[in-house]
């Protein structure tokens, strides 16, 4: 819409201009040449309505935008100062200084003057004197009688006329304990036995009640302490089984037993040996050996089971040519073991003592099978790599030599050395192989038992000189082997 004004002079502003517009131009005179007042004047309106609203409308877009990822990266940064000095300094010289003698040298030169008379005078008598023609010092005697400190005993197994078939020791030393059975009984007998131990250290000990006694169903073969666990003792059968009591748990002692199983031996367990792993030094097996020609390894389980976990089996066919053995009879190819005893300086060698008499040097390394039809869970060996030389019946204990070390020639088939000590019904023999070049079996010392000997069941060995302790016939008897007779 447009407006239209024409154009008119202004009145120069005054008090009469002022005056006209006050009263609308009424009072002021028309003139000539001037124009007329002021007048509203209205003119035509025209309209132009937008089309282009209309067409376009309301129109919304959109639009978005995104910034490219932030790249961020950590660094670190450490400062180190180190420091290396060393200082050497020469061997101090030391400064020779004369010595100088704390005694009074004039004194003491008086005192020797004064003195040297009597001296002289004693010496002279001591000379003359006859008290000791004869006498040679021996340095190595030993008192020749033993001191009886404790005599003691179980009354209910005493009064059932059971034998002592084993004893041992503690690892701390402080408790014994030994096992009750027969020695005189052949057959499967039901007949119960007792393991019993006494602490020797406890405050009032009574020899006749032991401070923990244990129950067995058949009659106890042997017995061994744990080497680290002092109240842990194993134990072998008459029935074949082998088991493990606490003996410091009156209430349940028993932990691990074997069963009676296809694993177990069938005859008398006559020794049984605690052996660290070969790879865990801190736990141990069991190791038991019968006369059913077995040699079983046992670790105990949960559940209070003993398993089974690596066996060996002596058999004639695979013995060592020089052993001389009687031809046995048709069906029986097994040879009983009754001891064992392992090498103090490589722990795969053993020893074994033999219902024949025959001690065999054998090893846990051993791989070839044994030829045996026995039942097993695990595969058998045959342990057997040499024969010493033969006693005249079973040996019943034998003993390594912690004092003769590896043999330093390299035989052909056997690495080292074994010196052991084999005791039997008829004599005592120490047995060395030990030849430059060649691999031999001869018999160094040997001692016969008295007459009619009986039933010989240890023989320990002293841990610090070679002096061995033989118990034969109700006799105590010892010797090292370089003295010619027995004390």
């Amino acid at each position: 819409m447009a407006t239209r004004v024409q154009p008119r002079q202004l009145c120069r502003a005054g008090s009469a201009g002022a005056e006209a517009l006050a009263t609308g131009g009424a009072a002021s005179a028309e003139g000539p040449g001037r124009p007329g007042p002021l007048q509203d004047e209205t003119l035509g309106v025209a309209s132009v309505p937008s089309q282009w609203r209309g067409v376009q409308g309301i129109r919304r877009e959109t639009r978005s935008c995104q910034t490219a990822s932030i790249a961020t990266a950590e660094k670190a940064a450490q400062t180190r100062k180190h420091v290396d000095a060393e200082v050497q300094t020469e061997a101090p010289v030391p400064v020779s200084v004369p010595p100088t003698s704390p005694h009074d040298d004039p004194r003491l030169a008086a005192f020797l003057r004064r003195v040297e008379a009597m001296v002289i005078r004693e010496l002279n008598k001591n000379w003359q004197s006859h008290a000791f023609d004869g006498f040679e010092v021996n340095w190595t005697e030993q008192q020749p009688t033993v001191t009886c400190l404790h005599t003691l005993g179980y009354p209910p197994a005493q009064g059932q006329g059971l034998h002592v078939t084993s004893v041992s020791w503690n690892t701390t030393g402080s408790v014994v304990a030994c096992a009750y059975g027969r020695l005189d009984d052949g057959d499967w007998s039901t007949l119960k036995s007792f393991v019993c131990a006494w602490n020797l250290d406890r405050r009032g000990l009574n020899p006749q009640q032991p401070s923990a006694v244990v129950e067995v169903p058949s009659a106890v073969m042997c017995l061994a302490f744990h080497p680290t666990q002092p109240s842990h003792v194993a134990g072998g059968l008459y029935s074949g089984e082998v088991l493990v009591w606490d003996v410091s748990n009156p209430e349940d002692p028993l932990l691990w037993r074997t069963g009676l199983t296809d694993d177990t031996h069938t005859d008398p367990v006559y020794q049984v040996v605690w052996l660290p792993e070969p790879r865990h030094s801190h736990r141990f097996q069991v190791l038991s050996v019968a006369t059913d020609g077995k040699v079983l390894l046992w670790q105990g389980v949960g559940a209070g089971q003993l398993q089974l976990t690596d066996g060996f089996a002596l058999v004639v066919q695979q013995l060592p040519r020089n052993a001389k053995l009687k031809k046995p009879p048709r069906g029986e190819t097994e040879v009983g073991a009754t001891a064992v005893a392992f090498s103090s300086f490589d722990p795969r060698l053993f020893v074994l003592g033999t219902e024949g008499g025959f001690p065999l040097k054998c090893s846990l390394a051993a791989e070839e099978a044994a030829l045996t039809r026995m039942p097993s869970s695990v595969p058998l060996r045959a342990p057997a790599q040499l024969t010493f030389s033969p006693h005249g019946g079973p040996i019943y204990s034998v003993s390594c030599s912690p004092f003769h070390r590896p043999s330093p020639w390299p035989p052909c088939s056997c690495p080292t050395s074994t010196c052991s000590l084999c005791a039997g019904p008829q004599c005592a023999r120490w047995c060395l192989r030990l030849l430059p070049g060649k691999v031999t079996c001869s018999c160094l010392i040997s001692r016969k038992a008295p007459r009619n000997p009986q039933f010989q069941s240890s023989k320990p060995r002293m841990k610090v000189r070679s002096t061995v302790w033989n118990l034969i016939a109700s006799r105590l008897s010892s010797w090292p082997p370089a003295t010619p007779r027995a004390r």
